[in-house]
């Protein structure tokens, strides 16, 4: 999807106040609240292996069909703060990343799990 595109949909979804959620991680990498979908690098990576098949003489045809093995959920934590939105732990604990939270330190970015974790263990002490 074209740039131009994202742009509009997130305006769209902003002006109207409307929590949305995408299929692409770039549109909470620009500013929408969430999306789910298939991981592209390892889309990427199945094609490759087609490719390599059909380069060293399979048919086309005779290939399997393969369904995406890896989908992601990625949060955008700011969006859903100006949208007036709570974000329930148990759907935070599940995201592969959550982006431009106020008082998220770098490393849960990788990890939101493990943080989660701490911050209820520093709570229920």
């Amino acid at each position: 999807m074209k740039a131009c595109e994202v742009r509009r949909i997130l305006d769209f979804t902003a002006t109207h106040r409307v929590p949305a959620i995408y299929g692409a991680r770039e549109f909470p990498k620009a500013g929408g609240l969430i999306s789910y979908g298939t991981n592209l690098p390892v889309l990427y990576r199945q094609l490759a292996t087609y490719v390599d098949r059909i380069l060293r003489g399979a048919r086309p045809g005779d290939l399997p069909v393969e369904q995406p093995t890896k989908f992601e959920l990625v949060i955008n934590f700011k969006t859903a703060k100006a949208l007036g939105l709570t974000i329930p732990p148990s759907l935070l604990l599940q995201a592969d990343e959550i982006i431009e939270c106020p008082s998220m330190p770098p490393h849960w970015r990788i990890s939101p799990r493990v943080h989660l974790r701490r911050i209820e263990r520093s709570v229920s002490s």
